[in-house]
């Protein structure tokens, strides 16, 4: 009897839980490693899942439990800094019409969801431990973990996040940039009104936002220009995001007055990286956002993720020849779909930075989210 191919799926995020679930479906060995002790289970706010994120969640076989945990809508308003609605629209569902166009949702309570998928798929799981390649060639890689124990597999997926020490590994040299654009998210109780993510553009921050994640919270957040975050002590992040937020109206005084334990705010700069030529070498292919990142300013980073564990693994299936040519065509189909993502997501906060008045940030929304209706 011929032995299922293995895999070692480095790294436990979107993209990486994604496609081990997927290829384990397919009948193939994988195993997981992920750095962190707790799977990252704990780790962020709130995040916004559009449709064609709801796409691949629904091929995890996830759907439901998102559904359920999460808080669907279906528009998005831009407001003046004051509350006032200045414009609102129907948003596009780009996972088709059976989805919502929005899901948002406590991002832990998807990574749990997503924890219980990888775990109930069979496949091996390591935590709080990485992988060092040591012997890559055509036929598959030598990898020795951090117990020391080393074991050959046929493929590596290096899923291990913007800051990948696999891509490194491998000589691939792209490193994340600065886009000049920091943000402050936090979670908060929802006003029983607020029922959709609006936007404000100007006042003291470039961006004031919000999304519903539950029936009881959201999850806001204030784009200001990145400053050096040795300046800003921790004890200091409530203060700093309720001076930026206390500028807003409409529901901004609500979810103000909730902004006091800086333990529970996050502070991150926006970067943009795209891996260019090809995001493989040898039998080690990139996915997620070791390949791209690019500033939530059009929610799509899990979701380019999710996809890219999508694509990957029907290749993968679908193919007895794991070579160049099949990891260079994931790479060819995948460009496609990102690059037009990231530039616009960073042409979005540049106009920011730049003062643009008649930026046209609703019209570059649209035309985006219209190519991402079509199968990645």
């Amino acid at each position: 009897m011929t032995q299922p191919r293995t895999v070692l799926v480095v790294g436990g995020g979107a993209a990486g839980n994604a496609v081990t679930v997927l290829l384990r479906r397919a009948g193939l060995g994988v195993d997981l490693v992920e750095a962190k002790d707790d799977w990252n289970a704990t780790a962020g706010s709130g995040i916004t899942l559009q449709g064609n994120a709801l796409r691949v969640l629904r091929e995890l076989g996830v759907w439901e439990q998102v559904e359920a945990s999460g808080f669907g809508f279906g528009s998005i308003g831009i407001t003046a800094p004051d509350g006032t609605v200045l414009h609102a629209q129907d948003d596009l569902r780009t996972g088709g019409d059976d989805l919502p166009a929005t899901v948002g949702m406590q991002r832990p309570r998807l990574q749990r969801i997503l924890i219980d998928a990888v775990r109930a798929s069979g496949a091996t799981v390591r935590l709080g431990t990485t992988a060092e390649i040591l012997d890559n060639d055509a036929d598959g890689v030598t990898v020795r973990l951090g117990d020391g124990t080393e074991t050959r597999y046929d493929l590596v997926i290096a899923a291990d996040g913007v800051g990948s020490a696999t891509r490194a590994e491998i000589g691939i040299t792209d490193r994340p940039e600065p886009t000049g654009m920091a943000i402050w998210r936090i979670a908060a109780p929802r006003p029983a009104a607020l029922t959709r993510t609006d936007l404000a553009y100007g006042g003291p921050a470039y961006i004031a936002g919000y999304c519903p994640t539950s029936e009881t919270t959201l999850y806001a957040y204030v784009v200001e220009a990145n400053r050096d975050r040795a300046s800003i002590p921790p004890e200091s992040y409530a203060d700093e995001m309720r001076h930026l937020a206390s500028a807003y109206g409409g529901f901004w005084p609500e979810i103000t007055a909730h902004i006091t334990d800086p333990a529970e705010v996050n502070y991150t700069w926006f970067d943009r990286m795209l891996v260019e030529g090809s995001w493989h070498r040898g039998r080690v292919v990139l996915a997620g956002d070791a390949a791209h990142c690019c500033p939530p300013t059009l929610a799509q980073g899990a979701a380019l993720s999710l996809e890219d564990a999508w694509v990957l693994s029907r290749m993968l299936t679908g193919s007895d020849a794991w070579d160049d040519a099949l990891f260079q065509a994931y790479y060819e189909r995948r460009i496609a779909r990102v690059r037009p993502v990231v530039e616009a997501s960073v042409q979005i906060g540049q106009w920011q930075l730049d003062g643009v008045r008649d930026a046209d940030v609703p019209g570059l929304m649209g035309r985006t989210m219209t190519m991402l209706r079509e199968l990645p």
